[in-house]
């Protein structure tokens, strides 16, 4: 390998760091519930990342984002299994989570709002949280499969369940009931609400 090929697989590297550690971050935090052993099980995905690119390279990772989740998933898992703890995806990570939104008010809504749904997710059967959070990362039923080592119907079986679950929930009927009645208000030719006094 040429210094000019070491350089560009250097700067490849630190460009597949910048994309996906927090997103690999997340999802470790989620299996491990642990932000110390999240971060390791992503360096590890990132050190064997280093490790097959001499015989890889970058045309064989044309679906590198599956690979990276897939590698994370197995070391978390296998952590997970080497201490005897109980598989859980999701607690409080409101703390780590960070708002570019100026306001205040707003900012601590989203945190209280994705704290309590982190709890309803972290209430599912582990095989459904783990679905539902690769889901919710925008992979498709076929990559969950893939990750997962299911076959795509029982992924899909497992989402519905498991949004099926989150919907029945009170709290979020709740939400999703507010958010319907506000979008179903009448509004007057001024844009206003009908009944106000201005």
């Amino acid at each position: 390998m040429t210094a000019t090929e070491g350089t560009d697989r250097r700067e490849w590297v630190l460009g597949l760091v910048e994309q996906y550690e927090a997103r690999l971050t997340r999802f470790a935090l989620r299996i491990t519930g642990d932000e110390q052993t999240a971060r390791d099980v992503v360096q590890h995905a990132f050190l064997r990342l280093c490790d097959r690119l001499p015989a890889a390279g970058e045309a064989a990772c044309s679906r590198i984002d599956q690979w990276l989740f897939t590698v994370c998933r197995n070391r978390a898992v296998d952590l997970l299994r080497s201490r005897q703890r109980t598989a859980r995806l999701a607690e409080d990570v409101a703390s780590t989570w960070q708002s570019k939104e100026p306001d205040p008010a707003v900012t601590a809504e989203r945190k209280d709002l994705y704290r309590q749904l982190s709890q309803l997710v972290a209430a599912l059967p582990p095989s459904q949280r783990e679905v539902v959070d690769l889901w919710a990362e925008g992979f498709s039923y076929r990559e969950i499969a893939r990750i997962t080592d299911r076959n795509e119907v029982t992924v899909r079986v497992k989402v519905h369940r498991a949004l099926k679950t989150l919907r029945g929930h009170p709290q979020v009927r709740q939400w999703l009931g507010g958010a319907a009645a506000a979008a179903a208000k009448p509004r007057s030719a001024g844009g206003l609400p009908t009944g106000s006094s201005r």
